[in-house]
């Protein structure tokens, strides 16, 4: 790659790592996305982002979509170009911005996947509380339901985050942004249960042979160190698959707790401060599930629906 494009990459990069505190996973998305177009304006002989034009920008997402590219991946690879010729022209590493009236595809948004209560309530009750992997399961699936956390967010916690006294934990989210979310009476009972049985017994089970520090996390893997995102996933489709509902992930509790706070009577702005959400349009994808569900009972119920 020419010298040019490696070192705008890298103003990227350390732009959103640095001044907005994106996750280092986020960064390295946009980092690849960029690098994905500094080929293909290599195959035309552009060495320079100083080169590029709105024309170079147009044909690059035609053949993203004629390669098939899947809506949501054009929107972020667009996102890419506009963040980074944006901070290429505000740090007067080019005379003009290309990007800077490049419009976001648009298109239908699949609405999210959401579980009726019963079946949450199947899903929460099946781990074995009598184990400390039992209780670590239920206290996080729990948890996932009761403050519609991220998976990130939920593995991240320290014991400390979470205040039983109070109801409540502290979410650390994108963005380095922190929110304090409510925890329900359920969800207080399954943390107390794993802290001060499971999680005790599971440090002095992984202690006994390696003399470690105490683990600050809250919820611990089978040797005694933090959770993985990979193994709080399989936590979850795992218990799902136990009690006959395939293909359940962590996002999916957080689809259900937006959608059931929504029916239940929540406005939009509070479960988009709950949900961490920048951004109201992305809360409000909630309300067409809402929407889905009123016109189905509409339909179920009414004589002449």
């Amino acid at each position: 790659m020419p010298p040019a494009w490696e070192a705008a990459i890298e103003v990227l990069g350390g732009h959103l790592r640095d001044e907005r505190g994106l996750a280092l996973r986020s960064v390295a998305a946009y980092v690849a996305d960029a690098r994905q177009f500094a080929a293909f304006c290599g195959a035309f002989g552009i060495e320079e982002p100083g080169e590029v034009e709105p024309l170079v920008l147009r044909r690059y997402l035609a053949a993203l979509d004629a390669h098939g590219y899947a809506r949501a991946s054009v929107q972020r690879k667009t996102s890419t170009l506009r963040r980074l010729f944006g901070v290429l022209a505000a740090r007067g590493r080019i005379d003009h911005n290309p990007a800077v009236r490049l419009a976001m595809p648009r298109g239908a948004r699949a609405l999210p996947r959401v579980l009726r209560p019963a079946d949450v309530a199947r899903l929460l009750a099946a781990p074995d509380a009598s184990s400390p992997g039992g209780q670590r399961d239920r206290a996080l699936l729990e948890l996932l339901y009761a403050s519609g956390a991220r998976v990130s967010e939920a593995v991240g916690l320290d014991v400390d985050a979470v205040d039983l006294a109070r109801g409540a934990v502290r979410l650390h989210g994108k963005g380095d942004k922190h929110r304090r979310v409510p925890l329900g009476e359920p969800a207080c009972e399954a943390l107390e249960r794993w802290i001060a049985d499971g999680r005790a017994r599971r440090l002095a089970e992984a202690g006994r042979g390696d003399h470690r520090a105490v683990e600050p996390a809250l919820f611990l893997g089978s040797r005694g160190g933090r959770l993985s995102d990979r193994e709080a996933r399989a936590v979850v489709a795992r218990t799902g698959a136990a009690v006959g509902l395939p293909h359940v992930t962590p996002h999916t509790l957080r689809h259900s707790y937006a959608t059931h706070l929504l029916e239940g009577g929540a406005d939009v702005r509070s479960v988009q401060e709950l949900l961490g959400h920048v951004a109201l349009s992305t809360t409000q994808t909630y309300t067409h599930v809402t929407s889905e569900h009123l016109r189905r009972s509409y339909e179920h119920a009414h004589p002449r629906a």
